[in-house]
């Protein structure tokens, strides 16, 4: 081993001890430890618009797991989650609430909708699968991140499995021949197996300042890579084998030997391959798993949209309504806290943090059943979008559209601008057609910039455009004038 390789690998060995060591310290490894309330809102802002009572309870909620992390055992256990329910009609933020809150506390998210489940008995999906699926996020986010830190020591076992293939090694030779060549008379030659040994390090050295720089990406080597022979199989019935728990993979590859094919490839290719495959080598999946299934059971936190579509109504129904019901008492032990069967081991849901959303247009909170409702205690209505709220939408936030539009139009030399008369006239139109047609929230801005751009969109790379376009408020008017005063014609356009 070479002394730069040397320094490489004890730095990696050093700074993957002391992740270990702060890992096993610190009970809480995410952001939630060091933001308040306040910077979660902050936050928030950065890409919501509004909605400031939803985004007060989501980051009381979030600060309020790290507080229980700070109490002894005895006490902390019995500190449950105060589950939410966002009510609100479409396009107001409900999910972009929950997904931006899962990414600042770098917890397992899981978007599902209510109305894909059914009771047992009906076709639809095993509401345990929520959790299953919770769990599988949970393990390739975990395995990501010991990828991550092992990522240097793997390139650098790629580069010697590489440098093999490219400049094989001296073979040993038989050790007893010199000996037995002394005694019959014989001179040996041991320079000359120095000599060779010598002649290959060179030559190996040079090979790997030319794979570093990039000079061998296009070269072609064969590679021995493991064959996966699992057969295919499907299993019919009501649920799948995804919802029992059980990978096939997983017991095929214990039952089956592994099979080694050759491929040829570049070497640019063979490098990725090889890194990935030297990183599964130094990552204990034990590990993974259990971190894994910790970060699921204290930090999970499942979107659960459109819970009033299972909501049922105070009038008997027969049809496809009679599971309604039975799909909330399915949900009910998921969201009161159980052990549900994962392929990884059994996962507890009591302090997965469970965000309920819905319009309830037709139906009420209090339609859900008493138990489920009281598993939901807080409930926040959402506001909706005024005319000066969507012009914040569309300018404010760091992935607003008009940002989007503008790099878009970027990439064909193309500089597209707003006026403020223009961005205006955009917003009154949205709430114009929210309220004459259907209330879809933000969502319209989508259908009126597409609508308002579409000509400039399709012609720009065939036809010598001017390199400025402005769109002002009479360009808006001019294109949207026929579509918005015909009612019928904006309920299938806009």
């Amino acid at each position: 081993m070479y002394k730069e390789e040397t320094e490489i690998l004890e730095k990696t060995e050093e700074a993957e001890g002391t992740h270990k060591m702060s890992s096993e310290n610190k009970d809480n490894p995410f952001p939630e430890n060091v933001l308040t309330p306040s910077q979660i809102v902050a936050e928030l802002d950065k890409y919501i618009i509004g909605q400031q009572n939803a985004k007060k309870s989501v980051a009381i909620a979030l600060r309020n797991r790290w507080r229980r992390k700070q109490i002894k055992d005895s006490l902390r256990e019995e500190i449950m989650p105060n589950n939410i329910i966002l009510i609100g009609p479409t396009g107001v933020g409900k999910t972009e609430i929950a997904r931006r809150l899962a990414k600042l506390s770098n917890a397992p998210f899981i978007k599902v909708e209510a109305s894909k489940f059914t009771e047992v008995g009906y076709v639809g999906r095993d509401v345990e699968s929520i959790i299953r699926e919770l769990t599988d996020l949970g393990v390739t986010m975990v395995k990501s991140e010991k990828t991550a830190e092992v990522q240097k020591k793997a390139e650098y076992h790629a580069e010697e499995r590489l440098l093999d293939i490219l400049v094989p090694p001296v073979k040993k030779k038989n050790h007893d021949a010199p000996a037995q060549q002394a005694q019959l008379g014989f001179v040996t030659e041991q320079s000359e197996v120095s000599s060779e040994k010598e002649d290959n390090f060179r030559t190996r050295e040079k090979f790997r300042e030319m794979l570093r720089e990039g000079k061998l990406d296009n070269r072609m080597v064969e590679l021995d890579i493991q064959s996966d022979n699992i057969p295919m199989m499907q299993v019919m019935g009501p649920f799948g084998l995804e919802d029992l728990g059980v990978n096939l993979q997983d017991i095929f590859s214990n039952v089956m030997p592994k099979k080694m094919k050759k491929r040829k490839m570049t070497v640019k290719e063979a490098r990725n391959v090889l890194i990935q495959e030297e990183a599964a080598k130094l990552i204990d999946m034990d590990s993974v798993i259990k971190e894994a299934i910790n970060r699921v059971q204290e930090y999970g936190i499942v979107f659960i949209d459109e819970i009033d579509k299972i909501a049922g109504s105070n009038t008997k129904s027969s049809g496809p309504d009679v599971s309604r019901e039975g799909v909330q008492r399915d949900l009910l032990p998921i969201v009161e806290g159980c052990s549900v069967t994962t392929k990884y081991g059994m996962v507890r849901t009591d302090h997965i943090l469970f965000i309920a959303s819905g319009a309830f247009h037709v139906s009420k909170p209090s339609d859900l059943i008493p138990e489920l409702q009281g598993r939901f205690p807080i409930r926040v209505e959402m506001n909706s979008l005024t005319e000066e709220d969507f012009v914040k939408i569309l300018t404010q936030p760091e992935n607003a559209l008009l940002k989007q539009y503008v790099a878009l139009l970027k990439t064909e030399n193309v500089n597209i601008i707003f006026e403020e008369d223009g961005i205006k006239e955009i917003a009154r139109t949205a709430a114009e057609v929210n309220e004459q047609v259907e209330n879809i929230g933000a969502r319209r801005l989508h259908t009126i910039l597409s609508t308002l751009l579409e000509d400039i969109l399709f012609d720009t790379p065939d036809k010598t455009r001017e390199k400025d376009i402005v769109v002002t408020s009479e360009f808006v008017q001019e294109k949207l004038k026929d579509i918005v005063k015909n009612r019928d014609l904006s309920r299938y356009i806009l």
